[in-house]
């Protein structure tokens, strides 16, 4: 067991709180945008996890095509278009996540606690076989 201080139980807490609100706004908001309907019947759809995970990359691949431009958001213009991208990317993946019940707030929690300790995530990990990224 990974123990940690009262200061990041604080901060997992409210994150956690976070998170999940904004699942749910993401879930609300492609609901209430059909994004479940059939556009030509109306009527409710399950949507192919494929086709959503194709989603969430052609937002990533926004957000480089931004970066490489140097673009600001061309719907939100007082914003940087990688932070738009961003934005959009979480959203889709914190709504299928919510779509498929998932508790994607406490393995982002999780995650974040095992990865402060892997071994291969510290400076020297990275620097030993000539990593790149």
């Amino acid at each position: 067991m990974i123990k940690i201080s009262d200061y990041q139980m604080g901060l997992e807490n409210r994150a956690l709180d976070g998170l999940r609100a904004a699942q749910q706004l993401s879930r609300d908001t492609a609901i209430n945008a059909g994004w479940y309907k059939n556009p030509e019947t109306g009527e409710e759809i399950e949507r192919n996890f494929g086709e959503v995970i194709a989603l969430m990359h052609s937002e990533l691949s926004e957000a480089l095509e931004a970066d490489r431009k140097n673009l600001m958001d061309d719907k939100l213009p007082h914003r940087d278009g990688r932070e738009v991208e961003f934005a959009d990317c979480i959203i889709r993946i914190f709504d299928t996540a919510a779509a498929y019940n998932m508790d994607l707030a406490g393995a982002i929690i999780e995650k974040n606690r095992y990865n402060q300790h892997r071994e291969d995530h510290k400076l020297e990990a990275r620097n030993a076989n000539g990593k790149k990224y």
